[in-house]
């Protein structure tokens, strides 16, 4: 057994101590409470809380510290949102990066409206929804979840006998990917066998049936619609957009409109843009009210539902969108002549060949916007070495309580 003093916290949430032995990370732990346990592989876990922190908290819910989805619960707000922003300045002091990084802006409980949710079937033939425990492969069921929209969380029931035929073929170990959108739950199952009998036509009428009599919209197994009552969709700006089936949206409404404030406040003034890894048209539609954009995007599914979208709004500038591998076939200089200000938004890879393409256009302002601060510090410095400053970064706690950090950074030049 050792007495530790937690003097730091980790980049994944574990309180840091500093043993003869070196650094003891201990998962739950906050700074400056005193631990005892054994150590083992340099980590105390579980551990006897001997003194705790003034900043410790009452959990917002047991399945979210079981599951690990959501570490940081019984952290204060003040100091776990200034760990997020000092996150985010060490990632750039990395890459050599000083900027002013601001406050981060924290989205509120009840907000989001994406879930993804493992489903399996208890011993008792129940049918459990939720998410994997931390570090293991059991199932922690989902009863209660603060961080989600209530009519997610009021949906579980129906979502459960969704779930239920697929579950009916020993190669299916489905997860539900719920949306919530203007005009009802869109849900796309991924994780089942179409193939060697795994997919029957009494699975999918089953489904279907129990998709109806849970009033969803839509019902898509792996991007495939299999009942569709209602077109799931959702507003970007003045655009009312068709949601591909499993198409990408910000989990968070508030966090979507944090980003987008910021983008179109760095564009203003320019006449064109451009919105790369566009979607179906997140930042698209409110940069068209200050400037003509051109969007791209490698979903083909997204561009055709962000062209459908612009015949729903008025007053807006041109927009032009084309499907195209970003990653494989970055936009160069010549396809962006004539651009003046550019949105990028990539997955957590970020877009280190598009972003040197940037670099090389006559852009003068660059968007920022990123899920991933090591990656997005990494192209950072493509566009600083280029000439670009960067102006400002906004973080954003996009998913409460966990370890993830999003932010928006504008570069000028």
């Amino acid at each position: 057994m050792q007495t530790l003093t937690i003097t730091r916290m980790g980049h994944q949430g574990d309180g840091i101590a500093e043993s003869t032995d070196g650094p003891v990370f201990v998962p739950g732990a906050l700074p400056g409470e005193i631990v005892a346990g054994r150590v083992h592989g340099g980590r105390m876990e579980p551990f006897d809380l001997i003194q705790a922190s003034a900043d410790r908290q009452p959990i917002h819910s047991e399945t979210y510290a079981e599951c690990g989805v959501a570490p940081m619960q019984h952290w204060a707000d003040a100091p776990y949102l200034t760990w997020k922003r000092e996150l985010v300045v060490a990632t750039l002091a990395r890459e050599a990066i000083e900027t002013e990084v601001e406050a981060t802006v924290a989205v509120p409980p009840a907000s989001r409206r994406r879930l993804a949710l493992h489903a399996r079937r208890a011993e008792d033939g129940r049918v459990l929804l939720g998410f994997k425990a931390r570090r293991s492969w059991r199932l922690v069921e989902l009863t209660d979840c603060p961080v989600s929209d209530p009519r997610l969380t009021a949906a579980l029931p129906s979502l459960r006998a969704v779930a239920a035929p697929f579950l009916g073929h020993p190669k299916s170990a489905p997860t539900l990917h719920v949306t919530l959108t203007d005009t009802g739950l869109d849900v796309d199952v991924t994780g089942v066998e179409k193939k060697s009998g795994g997919l029957t036509g009494d699975i999918r009428a089953l489904a279907n049936a129990a998709a109806s009599r849970a009033g969803l919209a839509r019902l898509s197994l792996d991007g495939e619609v299999l009942m569709m009552e209602r077109q799931p969709r959702v507003t970007f700006g003045r655009a009312s957009v068709p949601l591909p089936p499993g198409g990408f949206l910000q989990a968070a409404p508030s966090a979507e409109a944090e980003m987008v404030q910021r983008a179109v406040e760095a564009v203003k003034g320019a006449k064109t843009a451009a919105d790369l890894f566009c979607g179906a048209g997140t930042f698209t539609f409110p940069l068209a009210e200050v400037a003509s954009v051109f969007s791209a995007d490698s979903s083909a599914a997204s561009i055709a539902a962000l062209k459908a979208g612009i015949g729903t709004a008025q007053g807006l500038k041109t927009i032009r969108a084309e499907a195209r591998d970003l990653f494989r076939r970055p936009l160069s200089p010549f396809d962006l002549k004539g651009i003046e200000a550019i949105v990028i938004d990539p997955p957590r890879a970020g877009a280190l060949e598009q972003t040197g393409q940037i670099a090389r256009t006559k852009a003068s302002v660059v968007v920022g916007v990123s899920c991933n601060p090591a990656t997005f510090a990494r192209d950072a410095r493509v566009l600083i070495d280029a000439g670009f400053r960067l102006e400002r970064v906004m973080p954003i706690d996009q998913f409460l309580w966990s370890t993830h950090v999003e932010l928006v950074g504008v570069f000028r030049r």
